[in-house]
């Protein structure tokens, strides 16, 4: 019984927080009491970090993801900040997103948002942001530090407010309304010309007075 039991979960330190890989044919709720048994176990070990989770294994529902949160949150002082979707094709680039801008989450003081960042919403941040979704049509980022969108900038964004010229934008795609790094305001046309020309992945950064798109990675 132990034997199997511990096959059920499994809980593996990542750079980015946490990977937890679930047993594709198990009932879900022996799933969340093995869960429950292994955090209580290593709760000491992991303090109060502050990780991103990803899971592997099997498909979950987002109410089933809220019933993990919740038993790492009955069990844990653990503090979730995202969830990591692990789709084959995004996985590489959701990495490099995060290589780039979270050298170390455990001193990430960025904010997380679970996007998408719908019309006529405004996400404003002192620090740096993540979004993890689409910034829609009409919405508006503004931060001091840096943003990183999973996904593709339609609205407006703003970077380094009001004038930190290293700050950057990073995106899956880029076809802003409005782009602003460090008061710089980039030509809306030439940024949707060079992100359609760029595969994967892309940053903005400002070089001299201009803003320019670069691939995230070479």
């Amino acid at each position: 019984m132990g034997m199997k039991m511990s096959r059920l979960v499994t809980i593996r330190s990542s750079r980015y927080g946490l990977d937890i890989e679930l047993d594709s044919e198990a009932e879900f709720t022996a799933l969340l009491a093995e869960l429950a048994e292994k955090f209580r176990a290593s709760s000491r070990f992991f303090g109060n970090a502050q990780m991103a989770l990803g899971f592997a294994g099997r498909e979950l529902s987002r109410a089933e993801e809220d019933e993990i949160l919740e038993v790492i949150n009955r069990n844990t002082q653990i503090e979730i900040l995202c969830i990591i979707e692990h789709r084959e094709k995004n996985e590489l680039v959701y990495k490099s997103i995060i290589d780039r801008t979270l050298t170390d989450i455990r001193r990430w003081r960025g904010d997380f948002y679970r996007g998408p960042l719908g019309g006529k919403q405004i996400l404003e941040s002192e620090s740096s942001v993540v979004i993890l979704g689409d910034v829609e049509p009409g919405a508006a980022v503004r931060a001091g530090g840096n943003v990183a969108v999973f996904g593709t900038v339609y609205g407006s964004v703003q970077a380094g407010i009001p004038a930190d010229r290293d700050a950057f934008v990073v995106a899956l795609a880029m076809q802003p309304k409005q782009l602003c790094i460090g008061g710089i305001e980039a030509k809306r046309q030439i940024i949707c010309q060079e992100s359609l020309s760029i595969r994967g992945p892309k940053i903005a950064v400002v070089d001299g007075n201009r803003i320019y798109l670069d691939p995230l990675v070479e």
